[in-house]
């Protein structure tokens, strides 16, 4: 089965997503901004969710982590419980 390894940071507005989005594009540290923003209790990792398959997380998740590039920010992505910035490191 495939795995995947990837981090993520959650707020509840799509404008904060956006915010935080365009801090990491110029240049902020993607694990610094999750620490410092994010509601998930992830955030003491700096977003680190491990490694995980298909299906283990909520669908709009799966669909960016297992098919999107790695190492670009993708986001926002909206869930049920918020907006996620989520960055695939690894997949295979």
């Amino acid at each position: 089965m495939v795995q995947a390894t990837a981090r993520h940071l959650l707020v509840d507005t799509e404008q904060q997503c956006e915010a935080l989005k365009q801090q990491i594009l110029d240049g902020a540290d993607f694990a610094d901004v999750a620490k410092a923003n994010s509601s998930c209790p992830s955030s003491a990792q700096g977003g680190d969710l491990g490694s995980f398959g298909p299906g283990m997380m909520v669908k709009e998740f799966d669909e960016v982590v297992f098919n999107a590039p790695l190492n670009e920010v993708q986001g926002p992505v909206k869930t049920q419980f918020g907006y996620h910035l989520l960055e695939v490191t690894s997949r295979g």
